[in-house]
């Protein structure tokens, strides 16, 4: 797969580290836990979005625009990531922004991503959650274009083939440095939401049969949707790669059990989850989706899901940014 024959701004720090977690592994008793730290991506705190945003960037440029515009969630670690990305390229950036928690709490609304979507110069507007935002998106665009602004629309996360682009190459890049140092990876996990780390990843390793067993840990849709999700994306990215057919429903794993009462909402265990990273390995973590992925983590570690002797890789999304917007979910006495 030779993925330079993409556009691509080479932007993120690559290649991000892969660290033994030695404290969390004796913590659990069981499985040896690594780390794969897309939490230190570059721009703007960093996170897995920046992989994607150098191929979307890319084809904005290429295209002629002169705004990216995206959507997301109050706290979107997307949307915060594509601000940044946006600054650096000097192109404007508008952000729709989806109220999917109702929390009214002033540190959730204007602190944390919120806060830096501001500093980096984007613009935002804010509305009701449950609409299809993909589809607002759109008409706040058509509606700009009337005005001769040259607007690219990305799509919630980055999810798209193109975007998606970013985790085969992800894929690519864990094999090489796991080849490196004779690490035989039985399991890699993470947090999934909007599909396109998930299945950037399995087309990678499917398309380089390099059958390590891969999981979601959903904080959204319900697993049989979000699967869905997931699988038809990765046929698409398959297809941009040139490997139609490499990836099959069976490869598609997401385990929903932690999600709690919805998007963005954290669960007692996606706190001590944070907690746990933060205090055992001085690694941060948020409340949204690598909060939700560690939870399921360290509860499959807990119940043998993850055998002692297997080496599990945690792929870590970042979006620690976002723990600013929840600092009342924490009680440290």
């Amino acid at each position: 797969m030779h993925l330079a024959r993409f556009p691509r701004k080479h932007f993120a720090h690559l290649p991000t580290p892969l660290e033994k977690m030695e404290r969390l592994s004796a913590e659990l008793g069981g499985p040896e836990i690594w780390i794969k730290r897309d939490d230190c991506t570059g721009l703007s705190t960093g996170g897995n979005k920046t992989r994607k945003l150098e191929f979307l960037m890319a084809d904005a440029e290429a295209s002629g625009a002169d705004m990216v515009m995206t959507q997301g969630a109050t706290q979107s670690n997307h949307a915060r990531q594509t601000a940044a990305f946006a600054a650096k390229m000097g192109m404007k950036c508008h952000i729709l922004l989806e109220d999917r928690t109702g929390s009214n709490d002033p540190n959730y609304n204007e602190s944390g991503n919120v806060f830096l979507d501001d500093l980096h110069g984007a613009s935002r507007e804010k509305h009701p959650g449950g609409i299809d935002m993909n589809a607002k998106m759109e008409e706040v665009a058509d509606q700009m274009r009337a005005d001769g602004k040259k607007v690219y629309t990305i799509p919630g996360g980055g999810s798209n083939a193109t975007g998606a682009l970013g985790y085969v190459n992800c894929a690519f890049e864990l094999i090489a440095q796991a080849n490196d140092r004779s690490l035989v990876i039985d399991h890699l996990v993470h947090a999934t939401g909007s599909a396109g780390t998930q299945a950037g990843l399995i087309t990678g390793i499917k398309a380089m049969n390099a059958n390590i067993p891969l999981l979601g840990y959903g904080v959204r849709a319900p697993k049989d949707k979000q699967e869905e999700n997931v699988f038809n994306l990765a046929l698409k990215t398959a297809e941009k790669i040139g490997a139609p057919g490499v990836v099959k429903r069976e490869d598609v794993v997401a385990n929903t059990d932690y999600v709690g009462e919805g998007y963005g909402i954290p669960r007692e265990d996606t706190i001590e989850a944070i907690e746990m990273f933060a205090q055992l390995e001085g690694i941060l973590l948020d409340p949204v989706y690598s909060g939700k992925g560690a939870a399921g983590l360290i509860d499959s570690c807990r119940k043998g899901h993850f055998k002692k002797g297997e080496r599990i890789v945690f792929l870590h999304t970042g979006g620690a940014a976002g723990l600013f917007g929840y600092t009342s979910a924490f009680d440290f006495k």
